[in-house]
């Protein structure tokens, strides 16, 4: 069965399998292995663990050896050559007045390159620096853009809980962030408490989140009706550590209680209180007409069938029709106003009545 040691090449970095041979290699040991950019030296964080062969990692690489004096001497060395290359490269930048900030210089375990991190907004043109690069140090020259939080764990700091910075001490990973998770812990959402040295949220809004999820479920959500033994009221706030639930009561009293004292939600009944009814008023007279209350329909007639059709009125003599022609017509009676003393013409009635004729 292979032995596998776990190694890291940075602190607080990725961890990396390496097939350990029959090499006796201990935790916290620099060993030389041979990696994809090259041979590094990384130190060991887990010793060598005998694994099965279908669960050992494919593909893995062998430990060359355990590190030497010279091969610390390299590291030294190397070391005093990435200062030279940041200085060097903080003028450049400067004088060529780019927009970026360079973070960091590392060079490879047998210099055969350098890798140059920096941060920047957008994309940048570096053809002339790295030109300016090659020209001075004789190595190949590797420009890699990083971003906020990892130029925070390559430069380290103290963060506001006054403990250095997680991602650069035992962080290997970042974890997403939201601002759900400050909301969910009742934080004040205030961008200066609750971001870090990075300018992005802190990381250890993460660390207690689903322990405030899973304790959150125990409790009554906000702006239900709960009772006690003694009150009644709507959940107005918590505080999930401690316990306490503060209830707003009818009269727009706060009150104090503890989770356990809570019995229960309260019944409809003492959510909505019976309402006293009003005397309805009697109803005004309207002024118009009144609404009388509707009549049955009536029911329709029954008309004989052996009804006789009506008789047609009998033919008018002609003297009545003359006296009919002489009369004015009902339907263009013209109302004339008396105040200036017009007389009706016509000889005619003022009603419209039939006109005497003069002998």
């Amino acid at each position: 069965m292979p032995r596998i040691v776990t190694i890291q090449f940075i602190s607080a970095g990725k961890l990396y399998d390496f097939e350990a041979g029959d090499l006796d290699i201990s935790p916290r040991d620099k060993v030389v292995v041979e990696t994809e950019r090259g041979i590094g030296v990384g130190s060991v964080v887990v010793g060598p663990v005998e694994r099965a062969e279908n669960e050992a990692p494919a593909n893995l690489l062998r430990v060359k050896r355990i590190a030497n004096q010279e091969d610390l001497d390299t590291l030294e060395r190397n070391t005093r050559k990435e200062k030279e290359a940041y200085e060097f490269c903080n003028r450049r930048i400067m004088e060529r007045n780019m927009q970026m900030k360079l973070v960091r210089v590392e060079y490879l375990f047998d210099g055969s390159k350098a890798v140059f991190f920096f941060t920047a907004d957008g994309r940048v043109d570096f053809r002339d620096l790295v030109k300016d690069l090659a020209h001075t140090f004789h190595t190949r020259i590797e420009m890699r853009q990083i971003g906020v939080r990892d130029e925070s764990k390559m430069t380290g700091g103290i963060g506001i809980c006054g403990r250095e910075l997680c991602c650069c001490s035992w962080l290997r990973e970042f974890q997403p962030v939201s601002v759900k998770m400050a909301k969910e812990q009742n934080l004040a959402l205030n961008p200066t408490k609750i971001s870090g040295q990075c300018g992005r949220l802190l990381c250890c809004l993460d660390y207690e989140y689903e322990t405030y999820c899973c304790l959150r479920k125990s409790f009554p959500k906000c702006g239900k009706r709960v009772r006690t033994d003694s009150v009644t009221g709507v959940v107005d706030k918590m505080n999930i550590l401690t316990g306490n639930i503060t209830l707003k009561l009818d009269d727009g009293k706060l009150v104090v209680v503890k989770k356990v004292e809570i019995t229960g939600e309260a019944a409809p009944a003492e959510i909505q209180q019976p309402r006293s009814e009003a005397p309805v008023p009697a109803a005004k007279h309207q002024k118009g007409r009144e609404r009388r209350p509707e009549r049955p329909a009536p029911a329709p007639r029954e008309v004989p069938k052996t009804a006789a059709p009506a008789a047609p009125a009998p033919a008018t003599t002609a003297p009545a029709q003359q006296a009919t022609e002489g009369q004015p017509k009902q339907g263009r009676k013209k109302h004339r106003s008396r105040k200036h003393g017009h007389k009706p013409g016509g000889g005619g009635t003022s009603e419209g009545g039939s006109s005497t004729p003069k002998a």
